[in-house]
Formats: C-alpha cells, structure tokens, sequence
C-alpha cells in the first residue's frame, strides 16, 4: 500500500489540485493518506480575546471541516486516511511521519499566496509557487494608468 503526506490549507485548492495530477503521480490503487492539515494562522491581537483552548477548538473544526471535504476523494479505491493538525515546524513534522509510516511520498498542496513564501514541508519538497504574473501584472497597470494620465493631460 503506497503512502501519501498530503499537506492542505484550504479543501478546495487541494480538491483542484489533486484532480489535476495523473494517476502516475498520485499512483493507483489502494493508499493510506496522511492528511496534514494546516490550520489558518490566527492575528496575534486575537490572543487577548480568545482563549487558548477556544483557538484549539476552533483549529478542530476547521479540521473536522477540511476533512468533510477531502475524505471522498481520498477514500476512493479503498484509500485510507489518517488526520493530523500541524503545529510547530512542518519540515520536523515531515520527519517524525515518515520515521512513524515508513517511506511515503510528500504531496504539498497548500494554496500558493501572494507576497508570502510558505514554509517548506521538507527539502526535497518543492512549495507551490504562486504565478510569477504578480509583479508584471502591477507593472502593466501602472504602466496603463501613465498612458491613460498622458492622454487624459493633452
């Protein structure tokens, strides 16, 4: 049975994502998926207002909903999943479930976001990347409002 670490922030983007991938590189038959969730991070100004054990709380169900989402995918062709909510450093938590699953392959599908490098899962792991449109795309409109401002001023 082959092993997947699956990490995940948000359900959809990881629905999408693993749609897209060929069954070469997800592979086929029966697998046992370890669904890594990663829990949105919370404001810091938010500890003065909540609780610990309510953030813990609500890391759960945002948990419990993520894997509502993702255990039909995941359960096809006898898939079995194991949940885990990441804390800490994701690239020690990579190492501490390979050394308690033995060798598995490391899927991240976390969405890309703009302006933020995501913290690697492992080193052999590369990131999702957002689109290198970011910078370009702003420079076009700046670039579109100079010619719109020289119009509109002749």
């Amino acid at each position: 049975m082959e092993k997947i670490i699956l990490y995940v922030d948000d359900a959809v983007y990881a629905r999408e994502l693993l749609s897209r991938l060929t069954p070469e590189a997800v592979g086929t038959g029966a697998r046992r998926w370890v669904l890594v969730a990663c829990a949105p991070r919370m404001t810091h100004r938010i500890s003065k207002w909540v609780s610990h054990s309510a953030r813990e709380n609500w890391r759960n169900k945002w948990l419990a909903k993520t894997q509502e989402q993702l255990l039909p995918l995941l359960q096809l062709e006898g898939g079995q999943v194991t949940s885990v909510l990441a804390k800490g450093p994701l690239a020690e938590l990579t190492q501490r479930l390979k050394m308690e699953y033995g060798a598995a392959r490391v899927i991240d599908a976390r969405r890309p976001k703009i302006g933020v490098d995501l913290e690697p899962v492992a080193p052999d792991v590369k990131s999702p990347s957002q689109s290198g449109w970011a910078l370009p795309g702003a420079m076009l409109g700046m670039g579109a409002l100079l010619v719109l401002a020289n119009e509109l001023s002749e």
